[in-house]
């Protein structure tokens, strides 16, 4: 089968101890009751035997909480955690089981995952055993010398995925491949859980997701080694992607070099910029849509808080400003400050945004993404928010000609938007949208961009 990989020309790739490759996006069967023997299970690389084949005689990895990992090794050097696995399943994001959003943004090498403390779990975030392992993990991934780094666990990462056989989709048992990883950041947030609005203590995690090399992957044996209580740490190196070795013997400074990057995700296709059909993001956009017909104008108060919002999430520090009359804008609508640097050491930086609200089927055209461009100094930046698409040649644009603007689509802004009604709405996503209405008079002004930086 080609999705085995085996016997098809694949380099390497056996069925007995050479090498065992899992590559980025690969789906594999999870299955309870799967052995540790077969190759594949129900027409897919079985899971269990690429994580632990019979041959090696060790027990089985598990996915069966978000965050997993095998005993602890007693090698010759000392103890170690061999690796931890993480399982984010999208399906339950919005419930008490995992109450947040985890972030998958794999062609730029970054993940954002947040602990398994609940809205239910006593005591502080470190109380849950997934918690304590990350927390333990992100001291030695934060290591300053090499040997606190040799020790470091990788971060395996898989996604659930849903499978469709036979004309019905298979939400449970298969699992995506994601890369391995390394602790960049590790924060203490406050979460609210959106059935009971109720706030909680939680963990936060960037990841780096590290290059797999020209196999886009890792071979299994690095993590064989790493189970095996008769190599040392250093010993377990030796089939370890080299972005890894790499980072053992640098530490932190290697990881914008070694972080993974699909080149051609710049441009991403009408599909991937809309929420999934039937999901809660897709009643989001179709609701806040049929909200503004008729009354295109107050949606520039909402473009203005989600251009804040995404801003925000990314470390930015935004201020918001105004918005510029309806008549006569030029391709503004809304107007914002950037304060790039340390709050010692700050320059601020001008922001100008143009909202859409269009049917989500729509596509934005390169000629109304160059109204912005078009308004744009030296040192500015753009942020175009819409509820529709970027078309390609939009995008293709703005990438070849290195124009410093931000997109915003409608996928983008319903996830926000759901956000923000949780935070501050509880929920009610009527209540949020009412406020643009209310909130619109006031906020449009007669002013000069260049006048925010002043404020």
């Amino acid at each position: 089968m080609e999705k085995l990989r085996v016997d098809m020309g694949w380099p390497g790739f056996s069925t007995g101890s050479g090498p065992r490759f899992v590559l980025v996006h690969d789906e594999l069967r999870y299955a309870r009751r799967s052995n540790q023997v077969h190759v594949d299970h129900d027409g897919f690389l079985n899971y269990h035997w690429l994580m632990s084949p019979a041959h090696l005689g060790r027990p089985m990895v598990m996915l069966e909480a978000g965050i997993n990992s095998p005993a602890e090794v007693a090698a010759p050097d000392g103890g170690r955690r061999a690796l931890i696995a993480i399982r984010s399943s999208p399906w339950k994001a919005g419930h008490e089981t995992n109450p947040w959003h985890d972030e998958f943004d794999l062609d730029h090498g970054h993940v954002r995952y947040f602990g398994d403390h609940k809205p239910r779990t006593a005591g502080l975030p470190g109380a849950t055993k997934g918690n304590r392992m990350l927390l333990e993990a992100t001291r030695l991934h934060a290591g300053t010398s090499r040997e606190e780094r040799l020790l470091a666990p990788p971060l395996l990462l898989f996604r659930s995925v849903t499978i469709h056989r036979e004309g019905r989709a298979v939400v449970k048992g298969h699992v995506e491949f994601c890369g391995a990883a390394i602790i960049e950041r590790l924060e203490h947030v406050v979460q609210r859980d959106p059935a009971t609005g109720r706030s909680f203590p939680n963990l936060a995690l960037d990841l780096a997701v590290v290059s797999g090399g020209e196999v886009d992957g890792i071979d299994l044996r690095w993590i064989d080694d790493r189970r095996d209580h008769k190599l040392t740490a250093e010993q377990a190196l030796r089939y370890a992607p080299e972005s890894w070795i790499r980072w053992v013997k640098q530490g932190r400074i290697a990881v914008p070099g070694i972080r993974r990057r699909v080149l051609a995700s710049a441009v991403r296709s009408t599909k991937d910029q809309q929420p999934e059909s039937g999901s809660a993001e897709d009643r989001v956009l179709q609701e806040v849509y049929a909200f503004y017909d008729g009354r295109k104008h107050a949606f520039e108060l909402l473009a203005s808080r989600v251009a804040a919002a995404v801003l925000r999430d990314s470390g930015a520090r935004y201020k918001e400003g105004w918005l510029s009359r309806s008549s006569g804008d030029g391709g503004v609508d809304f107007i914002g400050r950037i304060d790039v640097g340390s709050l010692a050491a700050s320059t601020p930086v001008v922001v100008l945004g143009q909202a859409k609200c269009i049917l989500p089927t729509s596509l934005i055209s390169p000629e109304q993404v160059a109204r912005v461009v078009a308004r744009l100094r030296r040192g500015w930046i753009g942020v175009y928010v819409t509820t529709g698409s970027f078309s390609r040649q939009a995008q293709v644009e703005i990438i070849d000609d290195q124009y410093p603007v931000v997109l915003i689509s409608g996928r983008t802004l319903a996830t926000a938007v759901r956000q923000m009604a949780e935070a501050n709405h509880g929920g009610d996503l009527g209540a949020l949208l009412e406020t643009t209405v209310d909130g619109y008079g006031t906020a449009v002004t007669h002013r000069r961009p260049e006048e925010v930086l002043s404020m």
